[in-house]
């Protein structure tokens, strides 16, 4: 069995000059003349997906998902994972100079296609998009005890967001959506009354005699 081998193995070895020679000449033309003008790169180059492209096709597949109905996102368990059951906003802390703050906040985060360090809760997440049909996100920013907005330097909103905010808002509780207290008015009877000078009867002009003038000093 082992002479049988040998002589196999002999055999190839004797076969192999003849049969690689040819293969390498073939080699060295296609590198000479490179790849065929009739087939695209696409067929020599195979690349396997890297997870860095999944991760951002997932990423934009999620925004698109969340561009039209960004409320549905509050519901997922992307938002779950990052926040739990705690506003965007809380945690946050803004960058400034010295050991006291700013009192107004950044006029905006994005200018173009570049974001500045340490964005505003909204601007930092793609997903939270200010709507006024997305309540649970607007419920946020507003007090459960006075029904007052947070103020920005609280939250931490860019005056871009803040201002998306607020229309948001009032555009919710106009709709009836959001929930919202109207102040009380106390009316008295003295507003109703006519009798006062305003709404009074207007008296006669004096009549004029005849040797009256028409201006007296």
């Amino acid at each position: 069995m082992a002479t049988a081998i040998q002589r196999v193995a002999k055999d190839l070895c004797s076969l192999s000059p003849s049969i690689f020679h040819p293969l390498r000449q073939i080699q060295r033309l296609s590198r000479r003349l490179g790849p065929s003008p009739y087939l695209p790169h696409s067929h020599f180059f195979c690349k396997a997906a890297s997870p860095q492209n999944e991760d951002s096709t997932q990423a934009a597949e999620a925004l698109s998902r969340y561009n039209d109905r960004p409320w549905d996102y509050l519901e997922s368990e992307e938002y779950i994972e990052r926040y739990g059951a705690s506003p965007v906003w809380e945690g946050y802390r803004r960058n400034h100079k010295g050991g006291i703050p700013p009192q107004t906040t950044r006029k905006t985060c994005i200018r173009g296609d570049k974001i500045c360090g340490n964005p505003c809760p909204i601007c930092r997440d793609p997903n939270t998009v200010i709507h006024h049909q997305n309540v649970k996100l607007l419920q946020q920013f507003i007090s459960p005890h006075s029904g007052i907005v947070y103020d920005s330097t609280q939250t931490g909103l860019c005056m871009k967001q803040q201002k998306k905010l607020n229309e948001a808002i009032s555009t919710a509780q106009d709709l009836g959506l959001l929930r919202f207290q109207i102040p009380y008015v106390k009316f008295t009877g003295e507003d109703f009354y006519s009798s006062h000078d305003a709404v009074g009867s207007t008296p006669p002009h004096p009549s004029l005699n005849s040797g009256d003038t028409w201006y007296k000093c």
